[in-house]
C-alpha cells in the first residue's frame, strides 16, 4: 500500500464527489475524512456496531457476511475498491446488520455522517447522487435475492463470471479473462454454495469448452454461450 495518499484527489474521481468544487473537496477531506489499513482478516466492524460513517474500500476487499446460531457463516457481498458500506443505514441511525472483515491488505476511507449530513443539506445534486448510489446497491442486493431464489447454482456461476468480466461481456462474442479476485471458497460462500460444488461446476463449464482455468485467471471463451448456459 502507498505510504502517502491524496484523499482529495481519490474523492474527486469517485461519481459521488465529481462535479464538487475542488475547494469543497478539501474541505471533507479535512473535516470528516480518515484512513484505515487493514491487515488480512482484520476486523472492520461488527454488526450491532453503530453505522455513523461511510466506509470505501480503496484497494482490497472486504467481506460482509453474518454467523448463524449454530456458527454457520453466511456472506453476503464481497465489497471491492471503489465500493461503500453503510451508505444505506448512515442517515437512519441504525447499526449495522452485518459484520466486516478484509480478505488482504486494504485500505478504507471512512467519511463521516456529520460531513455527509452538512453536505446534503447544503448541496441538493449530492443528496441525488448518494439515493442514486444508496438505489444500485439495493438493487443489486434483490437481484442476489432472486438468484438464489430462481437460478441453479451453475447459473449463479456462470452470472457471476460474466459479472466479473463487465456489463459488456454477456454479449460478447470474443474470448475475455477475468480474475477471481479472492479465494475459490470465498466466491463460492457469496453465491450460497459449498466450495466443492463450486468446484464442480467449473470444471463442468472447462468441460462443456466454455471456460478455460488457470489458478484464479478463467478465460471466458464463449460469453455470449456461457450468458445462455443451463443445466439440463
Amino acid at each position: 500500500m502507498p505510504a502517502i495518499f491524496d484523499v482529495p484527489r481519490y474523492l474527486a474521481v469517485l461519481p459521488l464527489f465529481a462535479g464538487l468544487p475542488e475547494g469543497e473537496v478539501q474541505r471533507i477531506s479535512k473535516e470528516g475524512v480518515s484512513l484505515k489499513r487493514l491487515d488480512r482478516g482484520a476486523m472492520l466492524l461488527h454488526a450491532g456496531d453503530a453505522c455513523d460513517a461511510v466506509h470505501l474500500v480503496v484497494t482490497g476487499h472486504v467481506k460482509l457476511y453474518a454467523v448463524a446460531s449454530n456458527g454457520a457463516e453466511k456472506v453476503f457481498e464481497l465489497v471491492g475498491p471503489g465500493q461503500s458500506i453503510g451508505d444505506t443505514l448512515v442517515f437512519n441511525q441504525q447499526p449495522h446488520g452485518l459484520s466486516a472483515q478484509a480478505l488482504s491488505e486494504t485500505l478504507v476511507l471512512r467519511i463521516s455522517a456529520e460531513v455527509l449530513t452538512a453536505q446534503v443539506r447544503r448541496d441538493p445534486a449530492f443528496a441525488l447522487r448518494l439515493l442514486a448510489g444508496a438505489s444500485l446497491r439495493i438493487q443489486s442486493l434483490l437481484r442476489d435475492v432472486e438468484s438464489y431464489c430462481l437460478h441453479s447454482g451453475a447459473r449463479r456461476v456462470a452470472g457471476y463470471l460474466l459479472e466479473q468480466g463487465g456489463p459488456k461481456s454477456t454479449g460478447s462474442a470474443e474470448a475475455i479473462t477475468v480474475s477471481l479476485p479472492v479465494s475459490k471458497a470465498t466466491v463460492a460462500a457469496r453465491l450460497s454454495l459449498t466450495p466443492e460444488y463450486f468446484s464442480r461446476v467449473l470444471r463442468e463449464l472447462e468441460e462443456e469448452g466454455l471456460i478455460e482455468i488457470c489458478r484464479r485467471d478463467i478465460r471466458i471463451k464463449h460469453p455470449k454461450r456461457l450468458a445462455h448456459y443451463t443445466v439440463q
